[in-house]
Order: structure tokens, then C-alpha cells, then sequence
């Protein structure tokens, strides 16, 4: 008997876990459910913000996957990991949490609608955290979906610090990109803060030398991730564009149900495994 294919989600935002329900937080919470019981096995990691409630959504600490420091900038960081069961659908979720950078505050903005100073760390660290644990859990991927520009820098780190590993080097990596984008640049130094072994200045000289906005760090996500999904209907044109000049396999949005948009990835991304086997 086969074993179940193995697909992890990174998401920038999940319900019910934030307030608002939008169109890509209930996308994001109902894609595990759809592909779980069509077979696959899921895992599925978002930020731990400071708004979400530990005790009504029964958050708790996975001790055993705590603990790690990761650096960024010479600064340490520790990595705290919790879980919490959405019961009605037998799926778990893991939070990326760390006081300093996620545990204190709220989303990506503070309560005056400013975003924080220090995004470009938050998003360096999410995705460097959700991959460090996906390893201490020993699971391998056979797809990763990278969803909201936070999960941005994971198919770079997937493919060029982590692509040699056993545990990443045959998986696919899907980029879902939406209508969420930022609007104050992250550093000029960026590219030179999120660079860790594995990771060169050949990779990141499109976002070397200058401010880095949303657009320019969505091109980067699309340069080193193997298939593109629009999931929202005002998508930036220019990220369309670009994307359709890479000659990557491409899931253009459709309207519809929500089961609808997860019964259209579902064959998206099976097809994109066939090309494995």
C-alpha cells in the first residue's frame, strides 16, 4: 500500500485564529481539510500573533520543539512552537512564536494601522522557523505551499540553504499569491540580514542595494518556487506578469465556492506531483 503524500502549508493567516474572516484566511483553514480527506497527510504552520487568544483557542507549547535560537543580525532569537486542534476538522495547527517579534504584538501592523519596523525580521524568522521545525518533526513534504508575502523567503531558503537535505530536496514548492501587500519597504539592508548558509549574493542581488517592497520580494519568492497560484481577483498585474515570463506552471484565480478554489489546487498540485513520480 502507498503512503499518503505528505503536504505542508506555510500561511500567513489562518481562521479562526484572526478576528476578520477574509477570503484567504478562510482559504488557508480550508485547504488542510480538503486535502486531508482526500488522502494526504498535512501540516500546516502560521505566525503566532500577538492578537490570537492562547486560551480560547487552546494554544500550548510543544516543549520538544522549542528552544532553538536562530540568529538574524547577531541577534538571538528563541523559537517557541505551539499547537492548537481546529477539532471539527482533526487538523492541527503550529505557531511560529518568539516574544521580541510575534508573542507581544498583534499582525502585521500595531493598533494606529503602522507596520511594524521590523517586519523584514518577522518574515526572515517565519519562514526560517517553520522549516527548522518541520525538520525536528522528521516529516518530508512531498508539496509546500508558501501563502502571504511573510512566507515569502521560504522557497528561497527551501531551495538554496535547505535543497540538499533529504528532508526538502524532492519537494515541490507552490507560492500562493493574494491582494495582501505591504506598504512600507523593508530595509536596504535586507538582503544582506536574511542571508544564511546556503544562501549566496548571487541569490538575492534582485533585492540587493535597495528598499525592498512587496513587489520585489514576491519576484524573489517566484524565482525559486516551482509553481505560482493567484488566489485573490485584484492580484498585483505586475506579479502576474513576471510570473508568466518564468514559464512556471500557473493556477490562475477563478471565482467560486471555497470548496470549489480547494478542488481546483487539489488537481493543480497533483499534477505537479505526477511529475515526480
Amino acid at each position: 500500500m502507498k503512503e499518503p503524500k505528505r503536504i505542508l502549508f506555510i500561511s500567513q493567516e489562518i481562521t479562526p485564529y484572526l478576528a476578520e474572516e477574509t477570503p484567504i484566511r478562510l482559504l488557508n483553514r480550508q485547504l488542510p481539510e480538503y486535502f486531508q480527506s482526500h488522502g494526504f497527510e498535512t501540516r500546516t504552520f502560521m505566525p503566532k500573533f500577538g492578537e490570537i487568544n492562547e486560551r480560547r483557542n487552546q494554544l500550548h507549547e510543544v516543549i520538544r520543539l522549542s528552544g532553538m535560537n536562530l540568529i538574524i543580525e547577531e541577534s538571538d532569537h528563541p523559537l517557541l512552537i505551539k499547537v492548537a486542534s481546529i477539532q471539527s476538522a482533526r487538523i492541527q495547527i503550529y505557531f511560529i512564536d518568539n516574544d521580541d517579534l510575534f508573542h507581544r504584538r498583534k499582525g502585521v501592523c500595531n493598533e494606529k494601522g503602522e507596520e511594524y519596523t521590523d517586519n523584514d525580521d518577522r518574515v526572515i524568522f517565519f519562514a526560517r522557523g517553520a522549516i527548522e521545525t518541520v525538520k525536528k518533526l522528521r516529516w518530508t513534504p512531498d508539496m509546500i505551499v508558501c501563502s502571504g508575502w511573510m512566507s515569502a523567503l521560504a522557497p528561497l531558503y527551501l531551495k538554496k540553504a535547505y535543497g540538499d537535505e533529504p528532508f526538502f530536496a524532492n519537494s515541490k514548492i507552490a507560492l500562493m499569491i493574494d491582494d495582501n501587500e505591504y506598504r512600507k519597504p523593508f530595509p536596504t539592508k535586507f538582503s544582506e540580514k536574511l542571508r544564511i548558509n546556503g544562501v549566496s549574493n548571487t541569490d538575492v542581488r534582485s533585492i540587493a542595494g535597495f528598499p525592498v517592497g512587496y513587489e520585489e520580494l514576491m519576484r524573489l519568492a517566484i524565482d525559486f518556487s516551482d509553481a505560482i497560484v493567484f488566489s485573490a481577483p485584484k492580484v498585483n498585474q505586475r506579479l502576474l506578469n513576471y510570473a508568466e515570463t518564468k514559464g512556471k506552471p500557473i493556477l490562475p484565480y477563478e471565482d467560486g465556492e471555497l470548496n470549489e478554489m480547494c478542488r481546483r489546487q487539489w488537481e493543480f498540485y497533483q499534477s505537479l506531483l505526477e511529475t515526480n513520480e
